[in-house]
């Protein structure tokens, strides 16, 4: 019984080393929805598309590094690297939190700001990233919670402000009736952020001094633009309705 409160401490301990970097990103975004606050019930079913992305991922990405093996494609080399990076990993990722948002936020009367694209994907993937952090502090210890809270989580909130720029400008062309200009944002907003995510892992996974520095650069000039992107869309941001 003794050891019962200890486990429950180191329990939350690792919980709150996963979570607390997703919460304050998903904080941070909700201060600048400035026109109109989104309700808590829709940002908690954006997290929740976003833990349900994570897990279709898990399949998905399963299914194609199957395929990768039967087509005999050697991973160990930088095509290699990036064809899994960019076409299973990226594609992935971003195509389920992105379908499972939209699916679940197109048609919300609630959408009805420009900035609320940003909102709803930025929680999305917040939530996608929170539980694989979650398995990620699990598996390898509370040594992996800082470098994933600098680097992880920020990425996934990075490549999820770039779709949902061109989010909000897709449903504010679709109110228009520009349904061209819809479809050409959204297919945009999407390839930006698997080019991104691609990217972003590539450099992750290939270990030289080269790449290292490389990757050091990507999360520098992501961190610039995503939150200058933040303030600018908060700043302008317009009702679409």
């Amino acid at each position: 019984m003794f050891f019962m409160p200890v486990f429950d401490t180191i329990l939350w301990v690792y919980l709150i080393a996963a979570l607390a970097p997703a919460i304050y990103l998903m904080s941070y975004i909700y201060r600048q929805d400035t026109i109109e606050k989104e309700p808590a019930g829709l940002l908690w079913g954006c997290v929740g598309r976003g833990v349900l992305a994570a897990l279709l991922s898990i399949i998905l990405e399963t299914i194609g590094q199957r395929i990768l093996n039967v087509s005999q494609v050697n991973q160990n080399t930088l095509v290699g690297v990036m064809i899994l990076n960019f076409v299973v990993v990226g594609a992935v990722e971003e195509g389920t939190k992105y379908a499972l948002m939209g699916q679940y936020t197109w048609n919300k009367r609630d959408f009805n700001c420009r900035f609320d694209g940003i909102v709803y994907a930025a929680f999305t993937s917040l939530g996608f990233a929170a539980f694989e952090n979650i398995e990620y502090v699990f598996q390898y210890g509370l040594s992996v919670a800082l470098p994933r809270a600098f680097l992880s989580i920020p990425g996934h909130l990075g490549f999820s402000v770039i779709f949902g720029c061109f989010y909000g400008r897709a449903r504010l062309a679709a109110n228009q009736g520009r349904r061209a200009k819809m479809y050409a944002e959204i297919i945009v907003g999407y390839l930006l952020a698997v080019l991104l995510h691609g990217t972003y892992d590539t450099c992750a996974t290939i270990q030289s001094s080269t790449s290292t520095l490389t990757f050091i650069g990507v999360v520098v000039i992501l961190y610039i633009i995503v939150f200058r992107l933040v303030k600018h869309e908060s700043r302008t941001d317009e009702f679409i309705d």
